[in-house]
């Protein structure tokens, strides 16, 4: 496991009493069923990695759809 940072964490009483039952029932400190769920929530919910690939043919001009048949003229003649 990396290293711990302390931190503070408000909880309704009962939902506190409910992971005090749950920690009791497992074995386990409170403290490590929160990191379990926080580390479950992050997977789940986190920022999907985007294609290195996005972007790749930006030209960096706002027109160029507009201009397509344009900057296409003459493309696959001889």
């Amino acid at each position: 496991m990396s290293e711990l940072t302390k931190t503070t964490l408000y909880l309704s009483e009962s939902d506190y009493r409910l992971l005090k039952a749950m920690a009791r029932r497992e074995g386990r400190p409170a403290a490590a069923l929160v990191r379990e769920a926080v580390a479950e929530y992050s997977r789940s919910r986190g920022a999907k990695r985007r294609p290195r690939s996005l972007g790749a043919g930006r030209s960096g001009r706002g027109d160029v759809s507009e201009r397509a048949e344009e900057l296409l003229g003459g493309m696959g003649r001889r």
